[in-house]
């Protein structure tokens, strides 16, 4: 009885041992990839670059960079008017593509690190919901 207690709590430390903890960065990054997917894609493309002078580019964005609330606040409730994105000015519209506050972190944490941007600090779901109209 003793070995056979002694062979469980082997196994049981042996099994434990070998999960790995996982990043939530990367599991957020890899729900916003699929939202990304569904609905983001059309306008800015695969690969973030959006279309010149009509969809504003994600990939390296100063704007991502540098105002992080008001783009948390322009994908949670939509934009209608200028915005200006590395330089250049475009004067569209964005709805609000009805997401929920977790799903606006997940794809802000996705395009923050992606095509050439770095955001080191993740983008949470209580974030999103202190950001107001």
């Amino acid at each position: 009885m003793k070995l056979l207690l002694l062979s469980i709590i082997s196994v049981t430390s042996l099994i434990i041992m070998n999960i790995k903890p996982q990043d939530p960065m990367q599991e957020s990054m890899a729900r916003g990839e699929e939202i990304y997917n569904d609905f983001c894609l059309t306008c800015h493309l695969p690969n973030g670059a959006g279309v010149k002078d009509v969809y504003p580019p994600l990939a390296k964005s100063d704007y991502l960079a540098e105002n992080r609330k008001a783009s948390i606040h322009l994908l949670k409730y939509g934009i209608d008017g200028p915005i200006k994105v590395n330089g250049v000015t475009y004067n569209g519209s964005m709805p609000a593509m009805g997401l929920d506050d977790d799903e606006i972190a997940d794809v802000m944490n996705y395009i923050t690190n992606q095509w050439g941007n770095t955001n080191k600090n993740r983008v949470t779901e209580k974030e999103v919901a202190a950001i107001k109209k």
